[in-house]
């Protein structure tokens, strides 16, 4: 490479790392900016050979798009028109409670509808909220409800080292009424419900489901040209071998 070469080399490699800190500095000031900035870096520089291609190009144009979108529907979430609700009974370990107290001392309540033990998907869904659980727990109430018996949601929840408070609806009026999707009942999903003095509103929901904001897995899959068709998720992905060291007695399947 001739010295011109070096140079631009040098020049772009310089830009790029500028760049970087600058849109690491804006994120927190407009992450808009920052993440449109960091798009195109990453087809700008990935290769100081390589020239972008009509699919390269349309893809990153539509990841923007999609975080324009993301952006202007956030925006939209906090004029949501609220809705008033019954104060409806569920059961838990500690008995009956109604959606009030699911409240404690906060405003808001995030109510994560699980289908059930009997759901691979919502499970899905459960041990990624479960991760960031501390989080959304520090700005808000949040409870996982799901038609199953209250000693089923236990051991379930155990088994999975969930740490979610649970209650049952036990496939009740709640589920029938507050259903993320009207007309289709037990439905995963979640519903963001605001309480007044003794008042509850239903804020706002989301349906759960494979490609959705709220599971990364789906994203990072597409990003290997895979999807729903490609990939199933289960309970586990290790099984015990077929011939056992110690005989197999009482093997649990």
């Amino acid at each position: 490479m001739g010295e011109a070469g070096k140079r631009n080399t040098a020049e772009t490699s310089s830009i790029a790392s500028s760049s970087r800190c600058r849109a690491t500095y804006w994120n927190w000031h407009d992450p808009l900016l920052a993440t449109g900035l960091l798009v195109r870096l990453f087809f700008t520089f990935r290769d100081d050979k390589a020239e972008l291609t009509m699919s390269n190009t349309e893809i990153a144009e539509l990841q923007f798009e999609l975080y324009n979108q993301t952006l202007k529907l956030h925006q939209l979430l906090k004029d949501a028109e609220l809705v008033e609700v019954p104060n409806y009974s569920f059961q838990t370990v500690d008995g009956e409670v109604t959606l009030l107290d699911l409240f404690g001392d906060r405003m808001h309540l995030l109510a994560i509808h699980n289908m059930g033990q009997a759901c691979r998907y919502c499970t899905l869904w459960g041990d990624g909220l479960n991760g960031v659980l501390s989080h959304l727990e520090d700005a808000m109430s949040v409870v996982m409800l799901s038609k199953d018996p209250v000693a089923v949601q236990r051991k379930f929840a155990s088994s999975r080292n969930w740490r979610f408070r649970w209650a049952s609806h036990g496939g009740g009026d709640y589920i029938k009424e507050q259903t993320v999707m009207p007309g289709e009942g037990n439905m995963p999903g979640a519903v963001m419900y605001e309480r007044d003095g003794d008042q509850v509103f239903r804020r706002s929901t989301a349906i759960f489901g494979p490609g959705d904001l709220y599971s990364p897995v789906w994203h990072l899959l597409a990003l290997a040209g895979k999807g729903a068709d490609d990939w199933t998720p289960q309970y586990r992905y290790w099984l015990p071998p077929k011939q056992m060291e110690d005989g197999g007695a009482n093997l649990l399947e």
